[in-house]
């Protein structure tokens, strides 16, 4: 198998794409493009100790990179040489199975869905990380590709989130939950209302095993597995998510090391800490999903370290062996709303 990686995309590249490159080559045992700079990419290298190109390795030249700022609608017509619009392209013309990128995710999305294209059908490609739960880990769909969304978008994000939850991460028969501000069937706007019609009949149809409206707080002790949402709603809850960790953990380091007592505690339940930690670290998971895309296309995020950058390496392999986009292939006819 091999990974295309745009190695000039994020904050910390190349160095640390090339480390993680490196990494994941050893680790997963994939073969590796990486589209950027040749003589930076291959001073990266010799930063690593690698003095000559790895077997199995290969550097597709470019002389652009796309940056934060620039504009994702136009930046593939003024930037044709860059480093995520040519693996973008080498993974549309088949010469590898998966694209990770670290660049800017507007670009990515757009690029995406103009270059590698949509799957036939898909209204919408829709981000989807994993996030910890109580009980484990649920999909969330989506978190921020499409702030405004269609009830046929919604439905859709239903199907998607739930062949990567039973494709990825192997859960069967994924229970999938409506975000709303109650469980209730009359909560929420027009929107909501009328998604859930659509999905209550998908359940009963027998194509998904759909569970009703869930409250956040529901969802974050295990209530479902996918959380389907528009992107508004999706960031705004994987934000949080994120802040409350990030609080929780400086408060509990705190609490720890206020006395000899409590730091003999910390000791104790230490690896307990680290785990919790683990759950909440952006650099463990790797990477978000872009599903509904014809090629997997995994976003890492921009501060990305080699150890994200080897993990998000590790999420495209699982996704391209999946068999999750042949499965929306499949079952396009069901993933249709019609009009009434």
């Amino acid at each position: 198998m091999r990974i295309i990686i745009d190695a000039m995309g994020g904050d910390n590249a190349p160095l640390e794409i090339v480390k993680g490159a490196l990494a994941a080559q050893k680790r997963f045992g994939a073969d590796i493009t990486l589209t950027g700079d040749t003589v930076a990419v291959l001073r990266a290298l010799e930063s690593c100790g690698e003095t000559t190109l790895p077997s199995g390795m290969e550097i597709v030249n470019t002389t652009e990179a796309v940056e934060m700022c620039d504009d994702p609608a136009t930046v593939f017509r003024r930037k044709k040489d860059s480093s995520m619009g040519v693996a973008l392209q080498l993974l549309r013309d088949g010469k590898g199975e998966a694209v990770v990128s670290a660049g800017s995710t507007g670009a990515l999305l757009t690029g995406a869905t103009l270059i590698v294209k949509r799957v036939r059908g898909i209204r919408r490609a829709a981000m989807a990380p994993v996030i910890p739960t109580t009980t484990g880990k649920a999909v969330l769909i989506d978190c921020g590709a499409n702030a405004e969304c269609t009830p046929e978008y919604l439905v859709q994000f239903a199907y998607l989130g739930s062949f990567y939850a039973r494709r990825v991460l192997g859960i069967d028969n994924p229970r999938v939950g409506l975000l709303n501000i109650g469980a209730e069937d009359s909560k929420g706007t027009e929107l909501q209302k009328e998604t859930l019609a659509w999905l209550r009949r998908a359940d009963g149809e027998g194509h998904l095993h759909f569970i009703g409206n869930i409250e956040a707080k529901e969802a974050i002790k295990g209530g479902c597995d996918v959380i389907v949402t528009d992107g508004f709603s999706g960031n705004i809850m994987l934000k949080s998510i994120e802040g409350t960790g990030s609080l929780a953990g400086s408060a509990i380091k705190s609490l720890f090391k206020k006395n000899l007592l409590t730091k003999l505690a910390a000791a104790l339940v230490m690896p307990g800490l680290n785990s919790f930690k683990a759950m909440m670290d952006p650099n463990k998971v790797g990477g978000t999903a872009f599903i509904g895309i014809s090629r997997p296309v995994i976003k890492a995020h921009g501060a990305s370290n080699a150890e994200a950058l080897e993990n998000a390496v590790g999420q495209a392999i699982r996704f391209a062996e999946s068999g999750l986009i042949a499965d929306i292939e499949a079952n396009m006819e069901h993933m249709k709303v019609e009009k009434e």
